[in-house]
């Protein structure tokens, strides 16, 4: 399996547990600054390696007036800041072509929303920067189906590809996430991702509703995809929930991501000292 390698930090093979971590958007310079340090305190003590996420632009939000972010220009300084007064690497995701190149500028990853994963030009454009991209399965798609878009990097000569699981349609408004896609992506040959505070938003509800989302499965699904073998973890988390600007009902407390990490963490050692189990 390739490695990706993102600055001092290689995800996929033999290599530990990754995270992905961050506010779902950037609400403002103080935010995504206090964020990232309390992520960093956190994962120094468990010696766990981190990739800083937020998205300058949320454009699929539920109404025309939801807050959607500073934009390109403004969230990149802010990224800009986060990575170099924190020393972390920083992810956030593009929404159109011509995006790509100024946002590989400043991000270290780039990511490609569930919903626009099938696009081709937004995908070659994103590659032909050259920058590690991490690549949000669409809730429509099949897991197979993600081969498709690996072959579209791959042609613009780009191997360095994080494929992300954050849950499949499960009738109306629900999604599920299913450990079997993990397994199945992995056939691509890339490492792969969990993003389980994605997969227990409740879509068609506001996300500042409470009802909009159950975060308290984010435990059980993460430890179960752990246990199933991804690569790295993918965590919205914001230290004041009720009053984040997006994804308020779906995120999970800063106050308890380090409990949370070090549940994952002994899950992956443990799974890392097991012999696959394969069939003849």
């Amino acid at each position: 399996m390739p490695v990706v390698h993102v600055k001092n930090i290689s995800i996929g093979g033999t290599h530990p547990l990754v995270l992905i971590a961050g506010p779902c958007v950037i609400e403002s310079e103080s935010v995504a600054l206090e964020t990232a340090e309390a992520i960093q305190k956190i994962t120094n003590q468990l010696s766990i390696p981190w990739i800083y996420k937020s998205s300058f632009l949320k454009d699929n939000r539920s109404s025309a007036t939801s807050y959607q972010g500073p934009g390109l220009q403004d969230g990149l300084k802010i990224l800009e800041k986060v990575k170099s007064e924190v020393g972390v690497p920083v992810l956030s995701d593009i929404h159109d072509q011509h995006q790509a190149a100024p946002a590989a500028e400043v991000l270290d990853v780039i990511q490609i929303p569930a919903y626009l994963s099938m696009q081709t030009s937004l995908i070659l454009a994103a590659a032909k920067t050259g920058k590690p991209l991490n690549i949000k399965k669409g809730q429509f798609l099949h897991p197979e189906d993600v081969s498709h878009i690996v072959k579209k990097i791959e042609y613009a000569g780009n191997h360095q590809i994080l494929l992300t699981d954050r849950g499949t349609f499960f009738g109306y408004h629900n999604l599920v996430m299913d450990m079997r896609s993990f397994q199945i992506m992995r056939q691509t040959g890339y490492p792969v991702v969990a993003d389980p505070t994605h997969a227990i938003r409740i879509y068609g509800i506001s996300s500042s509703d409470p009802k909009g989302g159950t975060p308290q499965f984010v435990p059980s699904i993460a430890r179960a995809a752990v246990a199933a073998g991804v690569d790295a973890m993918f965590i919205e988390t914001h230290p004041d929930c009720k009053n984040a600007k997006c994804d308020a009902a779906s995120m999970w407390p800063l106050k308890h991501l380090e409990s949370l990490l070090a549940q994952l963490k002994s899950v992956d050692e443990l799974i890392r000292n097991m012999k696959e189990i394969t069939l003849s």
